[in-house]
């Protein structure tokens, strides 16, 4: 126990330790579970009004104060139902025992196998004649767009992407999703691009989807053309010429994957692990002091 510090006084122990720690854990799990979903723009406008709350009790706005009051309380009300999504999927985490499970490692060895897989499956589809679009997931999150299609949770192969966008599949018509080596949903929606160029260029639905979808997250996409017979790469809006070979192709897409930390992403982060350190050592200062 800490003594009095004239006019305050304080106590800390081990039991405030844990509560500040599980505390601080379970907003970071909160936090990496809305990651790459439309509910992190939600919580920031909340952020936002409760600023713009404070700022008028400050300067004495009362009209404003009262009616960011009441604008709250009934965005209160709706939360549960803005974020049914995010609610859902986190119950069945819980429930599967999944919600702390650390994250595949995301290495050069991982990049270079899903590279190799993603550009030979694809002229082998353009040599078919099979259109394609195959999404390699980024450091978005594309979680509302796996939820739309069908979730397969299947390891990446060339066999299993030609199964797929086979035409006799009921999964061909539509996206892949990949992370990592993981094929985590077929048959997925993406937003078409709504870009006046894009449509004046026009081009198929294939490619303004991955258009539409680079331009909302930084995904890369592999475009298949059945019509043509030919490969492209979507990334950041922007759409690239017609890739002749599968060399050329990987190393497009060598460019645009860096391989990433996600394994990290899973992880308590540094800061975190020092405030557990700091209050440890107070805890046990603290018990040096009573002796």
């Amino acid at each position: 126990m800490i003594p009095h510090l004239g006019p305050f006084s304080f106590s800390f122990g081990i039991p405030d330790a844990i509560d500040i720690v599980a505390t601080s854990v379970l907003i970071y799990y909160l936090l990496l579970l809305i990651r790459g979903t439309r509910a992190v723009q939600i919580v920031l406008g909340l952020l936002t009004l409760v600023i713009v709350l404070g700022l008028s009790n400050l300067l004495h706005l009362l009209v404003l104060a009262t009616v960011m009051q009441y604008l709250l309380l009934g965005t209160a009300v709706t939360l549960p139902i803005v974020f049914q999504p995010e609610l859902r999927r986190a119950l069945e985490q819980i429930g599967r025992g999944r919600f702390f499970r650390r994250a595949p490692a995301d290495d050069e060895a991982v990049a270079t196998q899903l590279v190799g897989t993603v550009a030979a499956a694809a002229f082998r589809l353009a040599s078919a004649g099979l259109g394609a679009l195959i999404v390699i997931e980024g450091q978005t999150g594309l979680r509302e767009y796996v939820e739309s299609g069908t979730a397969l949770d299947a390891k990446l192969s060339i066999d299993l992407l030609l199964a797929i966008f086979n035409r006799q599949s009921p999964l061909h018509d539509g996206a892949v999703v990949v992370r990592d080596l993981l094929i985590e949903s077929a048959a997925s929606f993406l937003p078409l691009s709504e870009n006046q160029i894009v449509a004046e260029r026009h081009l198929g639905t294939r490619h303004r989807a991955a258009i539409g979808l680079t331009e909302q997250a930084d995904a890369v996409v592999v475009v298949v053309s059945e019509e043509t017979r030919t490969v492209s790469v979507a990334r950041a809006g922007r759409l690239s010429v017609r890739i002749d070979d599968e060399e050329r192709l990987r190393k497009v897409l060598e460019a645009c994957i860096r391989p990433r930390r996600r394994a990290h992403a899973a992880e308590p982060p540094l800061w975190l692990t020092n405030l557990l350190t700091r209050m440890t050592r107070a805890s046990s200062d603290q018990e040096k002091l009573r002796a």
